[in-house]
């Protein structure tokens, strides 16, 4: 099998070779990769090009699968335990077939029903998918490709007495601090943010959303759309408490103070009866 043209573990675009009863065979440049009759989409025809996902199936043939698995290699992600075995632990990732963990690659020993943050890799012995709780080792903060005010994706890793250690873009390690959220935050949670701040020793403050203005600019159209949705009025201000700012919109307070005051100055909405009020429609 000519692998190079195929990638395992991710998604990869390939073209229809012939069809069998049980299924498809897709272009690798060799013999075909298998994607079974049951995840074939309606009207696929000879030379086709379609999405799918490779990975081993249990008799150690690559598959193809038009099913979205919870992550891809290099994918920091929560999962559920679903069997234990001996060698390992087998977990739900959102395929027929579940992912393993080998024993050597847990933490304190998994448990069925319990959720745990991992990483997708490749075993280099197998060739095949496999996760690790040692997730720590892929992530370094000694050179850094992000730079302040850059917006990332973020995975919650933990909480910790300052706030929740994320991993940004899948390379380095930061902190949201709890002044900068208004709900508790899981592990494997995921969201965009941006660098705050990067300290002389290289660690990284992060927050939540988007920064400044460029946030404030989507956030308008929120407001509006709720102030429609309310007939007209919201009995939220400048004073209202925090937390109940971020329940309802799903912003800081901060955050929630430009924007109306954004749409104060566009004549979009007015200070009334100890709230905002629409004045104009869009």
């Amino acid at each position: 099998m000519t692998e190079n043209l195929i990638n395992i573990g991710v998604y990869n675009t390939l073209t229809v070779l012939r069809f069998v009863d049980f299924g498809a065979y897709l272009d690798d440049g060799a013999e075909g990769i298998l994607l079974p009759k049951r995840f074939m989409p309606a009207n696929l025809a000879v030379g086709d090009a379609i999405k799918v996902f490779l990975y081993h199936d249990s008799d150690n043939r690559i598959i193809a699968t038009t099913q979205e698995p919870y992550g891809i290699v290099d994918d920091v992600v929560q999962l559920k335990c679903v069997d234990v075995t001996p060698q390992g632990a087998f977990l739900d990732w959102g395929l027929m077939k579940d992912i393993f963990v080998p024993k050597s690659q847990q933490l304190t020993g998994m448990h069925i029903g319990g959720q745990y943050l991992v990483r997708i890799y490749i075993d280099k012995q197998t060739g095949r998918v496999a996760a690790t709780e040692k997730i720590n080792a892929q992530f370094s903060n000694e050179v850094l490709t992000v730079k302040e005010m850059e917006l990332v994706d973020l995975v919650v890793q933990r909480r910790s007495d300052l706030g929740y250690v994320v991993i940004i873009n899948n390379k380095h390690i930061g902190l949201i601090h709890f002044s900068a959220v208004f709900k508790d935050l899981k592990p494997g949670d995921k969201l965009t943010g941006y660098i705050k701040t990067i300290r002389p020793d290289n660690k990284i403050d992060v927050m939540p959303g988007k920064p400044g203005y460029q946030r404030v600019e989507e956030e308008t159209d929120k407001i509006i759309r709720l102030l429609k949705e309310h007939n007209g009025y919201l009995p939220f201000h400048d004073k209202s408490d925090p937390e109940e700012i971020y329940t309802f919109f799903g912003m800081s307070k901060k955050v929630f103070k430009m924007t109306i005051g954004t749409l104060y100055k566009q004549q979009k909405i007015a200070f009334a009866k100890a709230g905002i009020q629409l004045t104009q429609e869009d």
